[in-house]
Parts: C-alpha cells; sequence; structure tokens
C-alpha cells in the first residue's frame, strides 16, 4: 500500500485503536505530505500533532519514533534511547515494508502495529489529545494522550534537537 492512495483510515488501526480501549476521532482532511501539513489541514495546534519518524539501530532494529510535528529529531540522543551506537532514517523502501498497511510516509503512532518498538520525545507527554495520521496522508486519528500512552506502552525520552530561539546576533 505504500505507493498508493487510501481513501480511508488504515482499518487495522481503528480496529487496534477500538480492541485496546483507545477512544479516537477520526478526521478526513485535504491531502498533506508532512505532519505540520496534515495538522494544518485538519486545524489543530501543530504541538498536538505527533510526526512518526522510521529509524534502524547499527544492529538493524526498527522503531518509531515520535515527535511533535514542530520538532526535529536529534540523531544522537535517538541512538541513547534506542541503546544503540548510531541510528539512521529508514528510506522509503524501508518504512513501505515495516508499515506495509500505510502510504510512505503516513504511519501511524502506533508501533504495536507492526511489532515495532516506540519512543516518543518528551514534549509529547505535555498534550491532553494528539493526532497523528491514520496511514492516509489525507487521515488522521485524535486520541487522549493517556489512553494511548497506556495502549502502546510508549517509553519516553529527550529527542528533538535543541532550539536556541535567542536572535543570530547573540549567539556568538
Amino acid at each position: 500500500m505504500g505507493a498508493s492512495s487510501i481513501s480511508r483510515a488504515d482499518p487495522s488501526l481503528l480496529e487496534w485503536l477500538a480492541s485496546n480501549d483507545v477512544e479516537y476521532e477520526v478526521h478526513e482532511h485535504s491531502p498533506a505530505v508532512t505532519a505540520r501539513g496534515a495538522a494544518k489541514a485538519e486545524g489543530v495546534d501543530p504541538h498536538t500533532f505527533a510526526k512518526v519518524v522510521g529509524v534502524k539501530t547499527d544492529d538493524g532494529r526498527s522503531a518509531f519514533v515520535v515527535l511533535e510535528t514542530t520538532d526535529q529529531l536529534d540523531l544522537r540522543k535517538a541512538a541513547r534511547a534506542l541503546v544503540s551506537d548510531r541510528v539512521s532514517l529508514l528510506n522509503e523502501a524501508e518504512l513501505a515494508a515495516v508499515a506495509p498497511t500505510s502510504e510512505v510516509g503516513a504511519a501511524p503512532a502506533v508501533g504495536a502495529l507492526y511489532g515495532l518498538p516506540m519512543v516518543a520525545d518528551n514534549a509529547v507527554r505535555d498534550d491532553r489529545d494528539i493526532s497523528f495520521n491514520a496511514g492516509s496522508h489525507s487521515w488522521s486519528v485524535r486520541v487522549e494522550r493517556a489512553g494511548w500512552e497506556r495502549a502502546t506502552g510508549v517509553v519516553y525520552a529527550d529527542l528533538a534537537v535543541d532550539r536556541d530561539d535567542r536572535p543570530a546576533w547573540s549567539r556568538s
């Protein structure tokens, strides 16, 4: 399914959420290939829309890393969280292989659906509700974060690139 367009939310995701007692709302929106674009299309705060990044460790393990859509992944921090010397991003073919029921780049923040461990950035814990892709670039789900956390067994760590919000002239 990775290359095709999915016209609905991934049914296996919805079944997984229901069977794990995670309340959810499904939202259709205009197609968006980035998490930030999906947040905008859905009309939610981008800090509450989670993006899923597929990574692999130097010993070949794959995992999902979850960040707020406004953050960037620090690969060194991800390596520490996954107890690895090094991690790299999965390429499109690898993403399609680990999440075969999702469009590439639209995997939901449910690693257990694909038998993958999942680590989320600490900032995700700050939100009462979170949204994420539902296996499609045109569909997302919104869940209560606490229920999602309980059901997925997500582990939290510091994963985002540290931001320096000072003006450029003051950073020397």
